[in-house]
């Protein structure tokens, strides 16, 4: 799963990670993990994060199935 965070704190006036654990109760840590795409939050939290910049869920948060894009590049052959 690929996210937009980094991007959107930034256009929110280069909002902290710290900052925006604070607004959706996650730790720094936390938030820089989702970021790095090294943990995947829960449909709860991904909602209070999209939530927070004012945008729908998968403006924020991008999920591609594994090997889909082989299948689907193969399959207009």
């Amino acid at each position: 799963m690929t996210n937009e965070i980094r991007l959107l704190r930034f256009l929110a006036q280069d909002m902290t990670q710290a900052e925006l654990g604070q607004r959706v109760g996650l730790t720094r840590q936390t938030i820089a993990a989702i970021e790095q795409g090294r943990y995947s939050p829960t449909l709860d939290v991904a909602f209070r994060i999209a939530h927070v910049f004012g945008k729908k869920i998968d403006e924020v948060f991008h999920w591609t199935p594994s090997g889909m894009e082989k299948n689907s590049a193969s399959s207009r052959s």
